[in-house]
C-alpha cells in the first residue's frame, strides 16, 4: 500500500506554540511561487492563488502516477513584506504590502515535472489567468523565529509586535528576511477566531553578539 506523505508531519517547522515565539531551524525548500502587490482581499490576490492550486494538485497526481509517489498537498503560505514595518505591526496598510504566495513542494518534483504540469492545465478548459507568472523556486530562509497565531488574520499585530519588539532583541537578533505566514486553516472552511497560522521570521544574530551555541 503507497504511503502518502504529509510535509506538515514531517517536518519540524511545520509546528509552532500558540503566542510563543521559539527559534527553529527551516531546511532549504521548494516551492511554487508567484508574485503580488497590494491589499489580498482583491481579485488581483485571488488570480494569483487560483493559479497555484492547479499546478499543486496536477504535480500530485504526476508524482504518483510517474513516481508511485502520494503527498498530501501543503496549506497555502505567504511571504509579505513592505518599506516600513509597521505596515504590519501597527496600521496594517495593506495597500502598502508586496507578497509571494507559496505552496510547498516534496524535493522529488523536478523542473521538469513543473514544466509539465504547465502544459497540462494550461491545455485545461479553464486556463488560470496567471498561470505563466508561476514558477518552482527553492527558498533559504535557516534560522527563523516563529509562534502559532489562532484567530482572525488582522489580529496577528500584536503577536508581532511582541516577535520584533521583545523576543528579538531579548535574544539579541535581527530580522534578516521576509515575513513568513503558513495558513494551517482553511479560510472557506474555518471561522475568522479559530484559524490558525504560524508567523515565521528569518533571523541572524545582532552585530557584535556573540554566536549562541545549540
Amino acid at each position: 500500500m503507497d504511503v502518502k506523505v504529509d510535509l506538515k508531519r514531517e517536518l519540524p517547522c511545520y509546528t509552532a506554540k500558540r503566542d510563543a515565539p521559539q527559534v527553529v531551524d527551516v531546511p532549504d525548500l521548494q516551492y511554487l511561487m508567484i508574485d503580488g502587490h497590494g491589499d489580498p482581499n482583491t481579485p488581483v490576490y485571488e488570480a494569483a492563488v487560483s493559479a497555484l492550486y492547479p499546478l499543486a494538485y496536477a504535480l500530485k497526481f504526476a508524482a504518483k502516477n510517474d513516481l508511485g509517489r502520494d503527498h498530501v498537498v501543503m496549506p497555502l503560505e505567504g511571504l509579505w513584506w513592505a518599506d516600513d514595518l509597521g505596515s504590519f505591526t501597527t496600521a496594517r496598510d495593506k495597500s502598502r504590502w508586496d507578497w509571494t504566495m507559496l505552496i510547498l513542494q516534496p524535493d522529488w518534483i523536478t523542473a521538469a515535472m513543473f514544466t509539465d504540469a504547465v502544459e497540462r492545465v494550461g491545455a485545461g478548459k479553464r486556463r488560470p489567468e496567471r498561470l505563466d507568472d508561476v514558477r518552482l523556486q527553492s527558498l533559504s530562509e535557516g534560522r527563523c523565529v516563529q509562534a502559532l497565531h489562532v484567530g482572525a488574520y488582522d489580529d496577528e499585530a500584536e503577536l508581532l509586535r511582541r516577535i520584533h519588539e521583545e523576543f528579538l532583541p531579548r535574544h539579541r537578533l535581527v530580522a534578516t528576511g521576509k515575513h513568513h505566514e503558513v495558513y494551517l486553516s482553511d479560510p472557506r472552511r474555518v471561522e475568522p477566531a479559530k484559524r490558525r497560522t504560524i508567523l515565521r521570521q528569518p533571523v541572524g544574530d545582532q552585530p557584535g553578539s556573540l554566536r549562541r551555541q545549540s
